[in-house]
């Protein structure tokens, strides 16, 4: 009788670890405070609710935006098995390679990102991320304000005196998609309350001049339209130039004008989203990502179905954006490695992408998928346009050090603009900084 007992103890016992593997909780550790976080949470919503209930449910976990890549890199060196699923992006997978799992996703995935998209999360030719978001910037303004511009001539008048005064020259509006930087500058003066009296709104734009490395991939449109460049092609730091010089000005000229929040050096994509979602700003350079909410008129009703979006302002080099992708890949030292697998071979599919983009997300996806929620999402059409044709990496923008040099510049930079550093020690100070990162 006792050995009985034992062997139906063993098989329950056996019975019971089953039932735990099969169940299985994955955690996923996500990007926090953004439409990346509201987009895998619906997602895992959906997941958990169907495919979930067999493959073993998934939970999240984020991190805080400030220190994120650094604290990641500690953990996953340290061997951690908190979660199973970590975020990567494009500037950061090879930092992170060597602690995560490649991927082999189901050859269905190409059809629904395409092999440009994927190898966003590539490194070295193995995979090792599915590519949930595409990042680019979008210049967002208030097309109500922009049609009175364009044919009210009180105000033409008006915006021609400001930017004579502010920038030496007479300018006359012009249509948001022709726009080059002084355009930019000349219609955030314009409509700025401190500036401009009869302004509707209280400020022509808002910055996010945050010491913050997220910050500086906004702001490098600037500098890369007038042909700045990180490195040259013998890997010789390229900061201290006209270029940069132009960006930078262009920044703190509208700041030190009032044309953006004086507490716009501690912005960053809330705070700014805050400010013009709010109706006080006029414009603004921002993420992609930040349309689908800024639109909903349950979130920000003072602008929802007022806004235009348009590629950033050219320069004398052309129009650019930034650009990399966000992805979600697997965590070397995971426990639960097959039931991760399987939730990141599902996230990888038409339905689940459907579902992330519907949630806020912004994946680039193929075009049958793209026009199918066009309706809710239209600036997932010109997301995949402005990619192809406008986006930029900065050379050495995907290196070891690249997350570095991001941080190297958003400290001095924001520097220059809080008037703590001049325009020639801060630029001489990140020539210096990078140099060494690089040897």
């Amino acid at each position: 009788m006792k050995k009985m007992f034992t062997k139906l103890g063993l098989v329950l016992l056996v019975s019971l670890f089953a039932v735990k593997s099969l169940w299985a909780q994955v955690t996923v550790l996500g990007w926090p405070g953004g439409p990346e976080e509201t987009a895998l949470r619906k997602a895992v919503e959906v997941y958990n609710a169907g495919p979930g209930k067999s493959n073993g449910t998934v939970s999240l976990i984020f991190f805080n935006r400030d220190g994120f890549w650094d604290k990641l890199q500690a953990d996953l060196a340290a061997g951690t098995t908190e979660f199973d699923i970590n975020l990567t992006a494009t500037y950061a997978v090879g930092r992170y390679a060597p602690y995560m799992q490649p991927l082999s996703l189901p050859s269905a995935a190409t059809d629904v990102f395409g092999e440009k998209v994927l190898k966003t999360m590539q490194f070295e030719g193995e995979q090792f991320g599915v590519p949930t978001d595409l990042s680019l910037h979008f210049m967002y303004y208030r097309d109500d304000l922009i049609d009175k511009l364009l044919s009210d001539a009180g105000w033409q008048k008006i915006y021609g005196e400001i930017s004579q005064k502010y920038l030496g020259k007479t300018l006359s509006p012009k249509n948001p998609d022709t726009w080059n930087w002084e355009d930019y500058a000349a219609t955030a003066l314009f409509f700025t309350k401190s500036v401009n009296s009869a302004s509707p709104t209280r400020y022509g734009t808002v910055l996010q001049m945050k010491n913050l490395l997220f910050n500086m991939m906004i702001w490098h449109s600037t500098a890369r339209s007038h042909g700045g460049e990180w490195l040259d092609a013998n890997g010789n730091v390229m900061v201290d130039s006209w270029a940069f010089r132009q960006g930078l000005q262009l920044y703190k000229t509208l700041y030190d004008a009032g044309a953006s929040p004086k507490d716009s050096t501690s912005y960053e994509y809330a705070e700014a989203n805050a400010a013009f979602g709010s109706g006080q700003a006029a414009t603004m350079l921002q993420w992609n990502a930040a349309f689908g909410s800024l639109n909903n008129p349950e979130e920000n009703p003072a602008v929802a179905g007022k806004i235009g979006t348009v590629a950033p302002p050219a320069g004398p080099a052309g129009r650019v954006t930034h650009i990399h992708g966000l992805g979600l890949g697997l965590n070397k030292n995971s426990k639960n490695k097959d039931a991760a697998i399987k939730f990141l071979n599902w996230l990888s599919g038409a339905d689940a992408m459907e579902t992330y983009a519907l949630g806020g997300g912004s994946p680039a996806m193929a075009k049958s998928i793209t026009d199918k929620i066009s309706g809710d999402r239209p600036d997932l059409i010109k997301l995949g346009d402005f990619a192809g044709s406008y986006g930029f990496v900065m050379n050495g923008g995907t290196s070891a050090s690249a997350l570095q040099i991001y941080t190297l510049q958003a400290e001095q930079f924001t520097g220059y603009w809080s008037g703590t550093k001049s325009l020639d020690e801060a630029l001489q100070a990140t020539s210096k900084g990078m140099a060494e990162l690089l040897k």
